[in-house]
């Protein structure tokens, strides 16, 4: 499919050459001879060209200020300035507003032909990036947040409100598995910045030494190995967002950094001697209690407020229990679709079992349970053997506690965090929610029972 292009110029034979020599080179090609004409085929979305090629100086105007009208209305595409009275301040202004390219009057036809190839691509990929933009903010609205309970009504107003506005930083809080993830992205491919990269970082997933490095980049020679030239994350992230997931894992040392980059709005990469500007948009997520971490001196507090402009917490999925009805007839459709199966029956047996599980790895051990079920269907029902959640309701785990039992499942379902908060609040259950009642069951410290109190936000079962 030929590629549009628009040229605007007011000297009437050279214009017609451009003309003729670029349909004739499979250009769909419009000329425009004034400013104003060419203004009501842009403006009046008449046509919508993948590049310009103009004239600078029209007789009813300066083409910058055309440029800048079209920029402004978010029009798209690549603009190529010509000029028989080049000059810096021009050139300067063009460039600023995102022209392609300035060539002086008479271009060079094959540097000119090269150049609007060059900028037919630009726009090609432009138009592909709007467009997977435009998807992806069609996937990660707030409407994707599921559910039907007032938790999920208040975090999905939440997310609504949050996506109107251009926030600076964000801290998502929430047990594991409750969709931090999923609300980092609908924060950024609703809001304002949906345009720009989303990047993202796991701060528990890269070794300490390496961390520094991920996020601010380097220069060659910066230490052992670096051997070119690298942006870092943050760099990476500048006119978007950058998620910083299990930000509470991030060494004490790197917080003093990171706060320093987010209150400069500029960094230094590693061996680098030149600040680098950079505009980003932070999210940070962790499944810890960041206040308590600040309280115990593992978190800094000056980055914490830095960050926690806006709190979100996200509730788990037993506390939103009539949310199931909606979220697992999805899964069952995602998951269908993914390896061609026709599950569409889910007995009153499975409802029930779904309904009595609490569900300590949230939407996501849900999730894993659907697709394991699905998976393993052989026909349209949904077949309740493959769950493999755990057996007792909460009312038999409680007399197994009060016989001096504790039930934890080995399936896969809880991480060895969820064990130990489960371990936890099976103490603080049998002590009355006395801490140093529990610390001795648990042949612990009052101190250090405490602070997993305030890490696992218990602080209502204790006293």
């Amino acid at each position: 499919m030929s590629e549009t292009l628009l040229i605007i110029e007011d000297e009437a034979l050279f214009g017609r050459e451009l003309l003729r020599r670029f349909r004739r080179e499979g250009w769909d090609a419009t000329l425009a001879s004034s400013f104003e004409q060419a203004r009501g085929l842009l403006l009046g979305r008449e046509i919508e060209p993948a590049v310009v090629l103009s004239d600078m100086n029209l007789p009813d105007g300066n083409a910058l200020d055309l440029l800048e009208q079209a920029r402004s209305a978010g029009l798209p595409g690549e603009w190529v300035m010509l000029t028989g009275y080049g000059s810096v301040p021009d050139s300067v202004r063009a460039m600023k507003l995102g022209a392609y390219d300035f060539l002086e009057k008479p271009p060079d036809i094959e540097r000119l032909r090269l150049v609007l190839a060059g900028a037919a691509r630009a726009a090609h990929a432009q138009r592909r990036l709007a467009e997977q933009s435009a998807a992806e903010g069609r996937r990660y609205s707030p409407d994707s947040y599921l559910g039907a309970s007032p938790q999920a009504g208040a975090t999905r107003e939440m997310l609504l409100r949050l996506s109107q506005v251009p926030f600076s930083a964000l801290v998502i809080g929430g047990e594991t598995g409750t969709g931090k993830g999923l609300a980092a992205r609908i924060l950024h491919y609703s809001g304002p910045r949906k345009t720009g990269p989303l990047i993202e970082i796991n701060c528990a997933a890269l070794p300490r030494e390496l961390m520094e490095s991920e996020l601010f980049g380097f220069e060659p020679g910066a230490f052992t190995g670096a051997k070119g030239r690298r942006r870092g994350l943050m760099e990476q992230a500048s006119g978007g967002t950058l998620l910083l997931d299990e930000l509470g894992e991030l060494p004490l040392e790197l917080q003093v950094k990171l706060l320093k980059a987010i209150e400069d709005k500029c960094l230094r990469r590693l061996g680098g001697e030149r600040e680098i500007a950079i505009d980003v948009q932070f999210i940070a997520a962790s499944n810890r209690n960041l206040e308590s971490e600040v309280r115990e001196g593992r978190f800094r507090a000056d980055l914490y407020h830095r960050l926690s402009v806006f709190r979100l917490e996200l509730p788990s999925l037993r506390s939103r229990k009539a949310d199931l009805k909606q979220l697992v007839p999805l899964f069952v459709r995602e998951f269908n679709a993914k390896a061609g199966r026709r599950v569409r029956l889910i007995p009153d047996g499975v409802w029930q079992r779904l309904e009595a599980h609490d569900w300590p790895g949230n939407v996501r051990e849900l999730r894993n349970a659907v697709e394991r079920c699905v998976l393993f269907a052989d026909g349209e029902e949904f077949p309740a053997r493959w769950l493999q959640l755990e057996h007792a309701t909460s009312q038999a785990r409680r007399e197994s506690q009060h016989e001096g039992g504790l039930w934890l499942p080995l399936d896969g379902s809880l991480s060895l965090e969820d064990m130990e908060r489960g371990i936890v609040e099976a103490a603080l259950a049998r002590s009355d929610g006395n801490v140093t009642a529990a610390a001795r069951l648990l042949n612990s410290t009052r101190e250090t029972l405490r602070y997993r109190v305030e890490k696992f936000g218990l602080t209502k079962l204790s006293s």
